[in-house]
């Protein structure tokens, strides 16, 4: 029998000054533990976000009480389009994220932002006080590295909290 995904409880919206929608936050049923370590998992639709957050999720079973944020960032939209569909694309690109960990019995909270991905998922982890970010590396080759730099270069280097970088 397949067992039906929860869908998400959203429990906020970001505005910017001009009205646009700029940020969501969702909670699994049931929510995360609100004592504890938090731990800042950067996911998108890739196999090395999910690689991250499996390494995520198996530390957190074999700790008492881990809340496990995810944040998923998604590229400026207009006014419009991010009425429209911020909250769509980002819960397409975080379903199989959410599954397994729905799966597992794991509690989550997703946070969506939108913007340049690493100063979003830095901006995130400060805001929630995080105790550690796990991330995924792409694996760029040295020209992509040096024209464009990496989410997780960034992020390594200017996280205040460790960083743990999964393959």
């Amino acid at each position: 029998m397949n067992r039906v995904q929860p869908e998400p409880v959203l429990i906020g919206r970001e505005h910017d000054d001009d009205g646009r929608l700029v940020a969501l936050r969702y909670d699994s049923t049931p929510p995360p533990p609100v004592a504890g370590k938090v731990w800042l998992v950067a996911i998108d639709p890739s196999d090395n976000a999910l690689r991250a957050l499996t390494h995520a999720a198996e530390h957190a079973r074999e700790m008492s009480c881990v809340a496990l944020h995810l944040v998923h960032v998604v590229p400026w939209l207009a006014r419009e389009a991010a009425d429209a569909e911020l909250a769509h694309r980002a819960l397409g690109a975080t379903a199989q994220a959410r599954a397994m960990l729905d799966s597992t019995g794991l509690a989550w909270r997703l946070h969506v932002a939108m913007g340049d991905p690493a100063e979003r998922i830095l901006e995130c982890a400060r805001a929630l006080s995080v105790d550690g970010l796990i991330i995924g590396c792409r694996g760029l080759n040295l020209v992509e590295s040096l024209l464009f730099g990496s989410v997780t270069e960034k992020v390594i280097h200017h996280a205040r909290v460790p960083v743990t970088v999964v393959p």
